[in-house]
């Protein structure tokens, strides 16, 4: 597969690009364009893509359930849960390491709650609406 990745950054290096699009010759963009389309497109193995593949995650219609099976060793007291409304991080894992998790809606990060059952933690985060909200205001004319 490498090799492929290495005749495609040749072959981007010959082309005559239109201004503009420049960022195509560097690999790195490419990777986080392709990696973010399968994110989006696939999100049942967003987590296998962009992390360890140690994350599921299941949805309802309002919740969003992440399940994470945490290393052997992992002590109650130092892991600690971070939640954005785009992915939640867990911290303190064996070896001082920590791991991110993409999720694949946006979720309320104030709205969660979040339990161990058998070496697997389970967070569930409450999904934002779609709807969003209009509001008409006046316009001030000179």
């Amino acid at each position: 597969m490498a090799s492929n990745w290495d005749e495609l950054e040749r072959w981007m290096e010959g082309q005559q690009l239109p201004k503009g699009f420049e960022v195509l010759r560097e690999p790195d963009w490419v990777e986080r364009f392709v990696r973010r389309m399968m994110t989006k497109s696939l999100p049942e193995i967003a987590g296998k893509i962009t992390g360890t593949g140690a994350a599921a995650t299941k949805e309802s219609k309002l919740y969003l359930t992440v399940l994470y099976k945490l290393p052997p060793g992992a002590d109650r007291d130092n892991v600690r849960l971070f939640v954005r409304e785009d992915a939640l991080r867990i911290e303190g894992l064996p070896g001082g390491k920590s791991e991110s998790v993409k999720l694949p809606k946006l979720v309320k990060p104030r709205l969660c709650h979040a339990v161990v059952k058998a070496g697997e933690l389970q967070v569930k985060l409450k999904k934002r609406q779609g709807l969003r909200k209009v509001h008409e205001h006046l316009i001030d004319w000179d």
